[in-house]
C-alpha cells in the first residue's frame, strides 16, 4: 500500500478502549497521514501508539499512529477530524444520561482544546449521553452546527441489523434497517424503511418479534454492558465512529444516520437529533429527510422534544 496517497490528520480523544480501537481502525484504513491518539494518563496513548505502529507490517497500512499521553493537545494542531470519546463508561443499571454532569466537564474541557488547536475540525462526539454530550462540544468549541456532530444512528442501526439477521438467521449484508431519535429512551428505529432481500421486514417477520428486535435495539448498550460487568461497547462504537470519520476525510457524500442539527426537517427545529444526513469534509452537508410512517414520524418528534429540554441544560453544566 505504498504508493497510496494519504492525506489529513484525524485526532482521537481519550485512549480506552473505545479510542484506542477506534485509532486502530482508522489506522488500517490507511487514508490517513496521521492518527493522533490522546489522553490524560501518561504513557497510555503512547504506548498504544507504538503497539499499533509495529502492526504495520503485518498489516500493510503506513498512516502514523502518534501518542500524547498528560492532557497534552501538541501534536494535534490542524486536525482535519477529532473524535471525542473521553469520558466515563457506563457500569451495569446506569443509564446513560446518569453520566451528565460528569461527563459535561470532561467533554467541555476537551471540545474548548479542540477549538484552539484545531480550529477548522469537523468533531465527532461519541462519549455519552450522546446527543445532550453534543450539543455541548458544538457550543465549547463555537463551531459551524453542520461541524459538530454525534456518533449513534450509526451503532443503533448496526445493532438492529445484526439482531433482525440473527433472528432470521441470514446474512448481515442483506439485512438494511434504520434507527432514528435519540441515542437512549427515546430512539426510533424505522422498520418502515428495513427489508431483508430487499422485502419488507414486515413480510418476513411478525409484528411481536419486529417489536422485540426493536426493544432489544433500544436496549443493545445496557446488554452489552451488563455482560461485561465492567466497561461498555467499543468493538461496534469505535467501527461506526471510524466510518463517519472516514466519510468526512474522502468527502464522500455517504448518507450515513448521525445525531446532527435540525433545523425544519420533519417539522423539528433547533435540536442535536438522530437523522440521516449527507457526509462529506464540511461535516454534515444536509440532513436527508426520509418516508416514515405516522407512528415513526410521531416517535421523531417526540424524541426531539425529550432531548431538547436536556440540551437546554447542558449549557450550564
Amino acid at each position: 500500500m505504498a504508493d497510496r496517497a494519504r492525506n489529513g490528520k484525524v485526532t482521537v480523544v481519550g485512549a480506552g478502549f473505545y479510542g484506542s480501537t477506534t485509532a486502530l481502525r482508522l489506522a488500517e484504513y490507511d487514508l490517513f497521514e496521521t492518527v493522533v491518539l490522546t489522553d490524560i494518563v501518561e504513557g497510555k496513548p503512547e504506548g498504544l501508539a507504538l503497539d499499533i505502529n509495529q502492526s504495520r507490517p503485518i498489516e500493510g497500512f503506513e498512516t502514523r499512529v502518534v501518542g500524547v499521553g498528560g492532557g497534552s493537545y501538541a501534536g494535534t494542531e490542524g486536525s482535519d477530524v477529532v473524535v471525542i470519546t473521553a469520558g466515563l463508561p457506563r457500569k451495569p443499571g446506569m443509564s446513560r444520561m446518569d453520566l451528565i454532569e460528569t461527563n459535561a466537564g470532561i467533554v467541555r474541557q476537551v471540545a474548548e482544546n479542540v477549538a484552539q488547536t484545531s480550529p477548522d475540525a469537523v468533531v465527532i462526539v461519541v462519549s455519552n449521553p450522546l446527543d445532550e454530550m453534543t450539543a455541548l462540544a458544538q457550543l465549547a468549541t463555537g463551531f459551524p452546527k453542520a461541524r459538530v456532530m454525534g456518533q449513534a444512528g450509526m451503532l443503533d442501526t448496526a445493532r438492529f441489523s445484526n439482531n433482525v439477521a440473527e433472528e432470521l438467521g441470514v446474512p448481515v449484508a442483506s439485512v438494511r434497517t434504520l434507527t432514528l431519535g435519540s441515542h437512549g429512551d427515546t430512539m426510533v428505529p424505522v422498520p418502515s424503511r428495513c427489508t431483508v432481500d430487499g422485502t419488507s421486514l414486515a413480510d418476513v417477520l411478525p409484528a411481536d418479534r419486529i417489536a422485540h428486535l426493536v426493544d432489544r435495539t433500544r436496549n443493545g448498550g445496557a446488554e452489552v454492558v451488563a455482560l461485561l460487568k465492567t466497561g461498555s461497547a467499543y468493538y461496534a462504537p469505535s467501527a461506526a465512529a471510524a466510518r463517519m470519520a472516514r466519510a468526512v476525510i474522502c468527502d464522500s457524500g455517504a448518507v450515513m444516520p448521525v445525531c446532527a442539527w435540525v433545523d425544519g426537517e420533519y417539522g423539528i427545529a433547533g435540536v442535536y437529533l438522530g437523522v440521516e444526513a449527507e457526509i462529506g469534509r464540511e461535516g454534515v452537508r444536509k440532513v436527508v429527510e426520509g418516508d416514515l410512517s405516522d407512528s415513526e414520524l410521531a416517535g421523531l418528534r417526540e424524541a426531539a422534544e425529550a432531548v431538547r429540554a436536556k440540551q437546554a441544560d447542558v449549557a450550564d453544566l
